[in-house]
C-alpha cells in the first residue's frame, strides 16, 4: 500500500510539473495581455494584476475609437488573419478530399506499384525539411511564383497529404469490405458506397485529420517566412512576429497578439479532443 501511495505522489508531482512547464508561459501570455505595462515591470511581478484591463484587446481589435494601434498595422493584422483563415480552410479541406480519395485507393484497390507508390509518398516525410528549402525557393522564384497565396497552399498540401494518406489507409483498411459490398447489391454505386456507408464510418478520422490539417497551416511559421516576404500577404504567425517587433515597447500589446493568433487552434483542441484522441488512436493501428 505505501509503495503504490508512494507511486501515485510521484505521479502526480510529475504531472503537476508538466502541466506548470506546458500551461504556466500561456497563462503568463494571458495575464500579461490585460495587464498595465507598470505592472509587467514591478519587482517583484505581479502574477494577478491589481486592476485588469482589456484595453489591449480593445486597442488591436479596434472596438472603441480613442484607442488606436497604426493604419497600415491594423489593416495587414486584418488581412493576415483572414489569409491565414483562407489558407488554413482551403488546406484542410482539399487535404481532406484528395487525401481520403488517395488512401482509399491504397486500401482498396491493388494495381501494380501500389505498394511502392505508399511508401515513396510516406518515405518523403523522412527527407529533412531544410534539403528541400533552397530547391523550392528556386524554382517558385523562376516559375515567379513567390508571394502567391495559392503557393503556399501548395506547399502545405505537399507536407500535409501524405500524413493524411497515411492515416485515413488505416482507417478504410479497418472497415470489413463486406459492408461496401452489401450497399453495392442494394444499388449503390462504389463512389456512391464510399460516399454514403465508408466516409460517414471515417468520420472521426476525417475529423482528425482535418483538425491537425488545419492546426499544422494555421501555426506553420517557417515556410510563411521564406516564400512571403509582402506584409499584405504573410500569415498571422509571421505577423504576429513582424507586430511584437514593430510595438516591442508594449508588452501587453504584444501578448494580445499573442492570445488572439492562439485562440483557432486552442478552440479546436478543446471542442475536438475526443475525436483527436480516437481518430489518432482508432487510424494508427490496425485492428
Amino acid at each position: 500500500m505505501r509503495g503504490r501511495l508512494f507511486t501515485k505522489i510521484i505521479l502526480y508531482a510529475l504531472l503537476v510539473v508538466f502541466m506548470i512547464w506546458t500551461v504556466g508561459p500561456y497563462v503568463w501570455t494571458i495575464i500579461s495581455s490585460i495587464s498595465y505595462p507598470v505592472e509587467l515591470t514591478a519587482k517583484p511581478p505581479h502574477w494577478i494584476p491589481k486592476n485588469p484591463t482589456f484595453e489591449n484587446y480593445q486597442k488591436l481589435l479596434q472596438l472603441v475609437g480613442k484607442y488606436r494601434v497604426a493604419t497600415a498595422t491594423r489593416s495587414s493584422l486584418r488581412q493576415n488573419l483572414f489569409y491565414s483563415f483562407f489558407i488554413s480552410c482551403l488546406t484542410t479541406f482539399l487535404c481532406i478530399i484528395f487525401g481520403s480519395l488517395s488512401a482509399y485507393s491504397f486500401a482498396r484497390l491493388r494495381f501494380r506499384g501500389s505498394a511502392f507508390s505508399f511508401y515513396f509518398i510516406f518515405g518523403s516525410q523522412l527527407l529533412p525539411f531544410i534539403v528541400l528549402t533552397i530547391p523550392l525557393y528556386i524554382t517558385l522564384a523562376r516559375l515567379r511564383l513567390l508571394d502567391k497565396l495559392g503557393t503556399l497552399v501548395f506547399l502545405y498540401i505537399s507536407f500535409t497529404l501524405p500524413f493524411v494518406i497515411w492515416l485515413m489507409k488505416n482507417y478504410f483498411e479497418m472497415i470489413p469490405k463486406d459492408i461496401e459490398d452489401a450497399a453495392m447489391i442494394d444499388g449503390c454505386t462504389p463512389i456512391g458506397a464510399l460516399v454514403r456507408v465508408v466516409i460517414p464510418v471515417c468520420a472521426p478520422g476525417l475529423v482528425a485529420t482535418g483538425i491537425f490539417s488545419f492546426l499544422g497551416a494555421w501555426n506553420e511559421f517557417f515556410l510563411a517566412l521564406i516564400f512571403m516576404s509582402r506584409t499584405q500577404t504573410i500569415t498571422l504567425s509571421v505577423a504576429t512576429l513582424v507586430f511584437g517587433w514593430t510595438h516591442r515597447s508594449d508588452l501587453p500589446l504584444i501578448a494580445t497578439g499573442a492570445i488572439i493568433a492562439s485562440l483557432p487552434p486552442v478552440l479546436l483542441a478543446l471542442i475536438f479532443q475526443k475525436f483527436i484522441v480516437r481518430g489518432l488512436m482508432e487510424g494508427a493501428v490496425k485492428g
